[in-house]
């Protein structure tokens, strides 16, 4: 029987195009750190290939030193001295970036009704942003971030999605096994991966994802009606004798 929920943020929780959302990001987060001299297109390639280390982490580091060593390794150890300047723009300048992203007040809605429910309920989205950001992010749909039991952030996981070892860590500390797990998300490839580690998913489809057209049609989706109806649904299907 389902105990717990694993939703997954951008797309999922937060309505969002992640197009016009990662370039207003890239661009608030250039003017904030040209004055340090970072050139706005390598500051980009540095990203990315910060990111592109998170997500080939093996669990041996956590993902923040993943991205930092990445980082510095294009901009020299002087980036290290500057991750204040960083750390600022993600507390004073990114919360703006709120305006380029939807709102759906069925996120919060759901979540809260599944919390008065009995469900435990936790935030598995891909930790590649620092703890501030996410914690955000996490206000922008309506919510706190207390309503979870877990956010995962760079600064807290070794793996990133698709790895199924991800989710194979988020089971260990939360106590649960696959069985017990619904993912919510709407990545065909990120939040699938969940199935590799037992956990069932719903793909939310508001906001879907599927970059190499997975086939999909055999997984549980629709809307935020149509994941409480399927929760709702699969609770009467374990109570029948």
């Amino acid at each position: 029987m389902i105990h717990m929920i694993l939703f997954d943020l951008d797309g999922t929780l937060l309505p969002m195009d992640q197009e016009v959302f990662t370039r207003a990001y890239f661009r608030r987060l250039a003017e904030k750190l040209a004055p340090r001299g970072y050139d706005p297109e390598q500051l980009v390639k540095g990203i990315w290939e910060g990111t592109e280390a998170m997500v080939r982490n093996d669990g041996s580091r956590i993902n923040e030193k993943a991205f930092w060593d990445c980082f510095s390794r294009r901009f020299g150890e002087r980036v290290l001295a500057d991750k204040p300047v960083f750390e600022a723009f993600y507390r004073e300048d990114f919360p703006s970036l709120a305006q380029v992203c939807g709102h759906n007040s069925q996120a919060a809605e759901t979540v809260r009704s599944l919390r008065q429910q009995g469900f435990r309920l936790a935030l598995a989205t891909n930790p590649i942003f620092p703890a501030v950001a996410t914690e955000s992010r996490v206000r922008w749909t309506g919510l706190e971030p207390e309503e979870f039991e877990l956010i995962t952030t760079y600064e807290n996981t070794s793996f990133c999605k698709p790895n199924p070892s991800y989710y194979r860590d988020i089971l260990l500390r939360l106590g649960c096994r696959g069985e017990e797990c619904l993912m919510v998300g709407n990545d065909a490839q990120e939040d699938l991966a969940a199935r590799e580690a037992g956990i069932e998913v719903f793909l939310l489809t508001d906001c879907l994802i599927n970059k190499t057209n997975r086939p999909i049609a055999g997984c549980p989706q629709g809307g935020f009606a149509d994941l409480r109806r399927y929760i709702s649904e699969r609770a009467e299907e374990r109570k029948q004798p």
